[in-house]
């Protein structure tokens, strides 16, 4: 049997970090994710807010690095709960166990209301970054790209050994 699920959402709130009797760390979150599709009356885009927990050392990392507003890629297994509320009405609840869970943005996006555009590879998952794209500058000795826009250029210094 296979239960994988990966998504990708905004935090609604701070995560909130607890622990069992024995000590366990477990971290509850939300995230807000929006669907592919749009609503065919509205013609809006629904969000999904689904409840996510993490275990461990997990819960401890996402209670440390993450906050409200925060995009992050959950990945983990959909698990389903019945429970009995206060007046003994059976329920169920759905929520993700989070196996990993990624940044899915950097944290400067984040401070600046979180849409930039390009991205960037950051802590294990890849951000949206505000730079976009700069080609790194040429170590010394190695002379200017040319003027003509041509992306390869002889080396001034070439001995013709090859490096390995």
């Amino acid at each position: 049997m296979l239960n994988k699920i990966f998504i990708m959402g905004r935090l609604t709130r701070d995560p909130e970090l607890r622990r069992t009797q024995t000590g366990t760390p477990v971290a509850s979150f939300s995230l807000a994710v929006d669907r592919d599709f749009k609503d065919r009356n509205t013609g809006e885009r629904t969000t999904d807010f689904i409840d996510c927990v993490a275990w461990r050392q997990t819960g401890e990392f996402v209670s440390r690095y993450f906050t409200k507003g925060r995009m992050a890629i959950v990945e983990g297994r959909l698990q389903i709960r019945d429970w009995t509320d206060k007046e003994g009405n059976k329920r169920r609840s759905a929520e993700v166990v989070a196996d990993q869970v990624y940044f899915g943005d950097s944290k400067r996006d984040s401070e600046n209301g979180g849409y930039s555009a390009g991205y960037s590879q950051q802590q294990g998952g890849y951000a949206p970054s505000n730079s976009g794209y700069s080609a790194p500058a040429a170590p010394s000795g190695y002379g200017a790209p040319p003027a003509d826009g041509d992306q390869f250029a002889e080396l001034s210094d070439d001995d013709g050994e090859l490096p390995f």
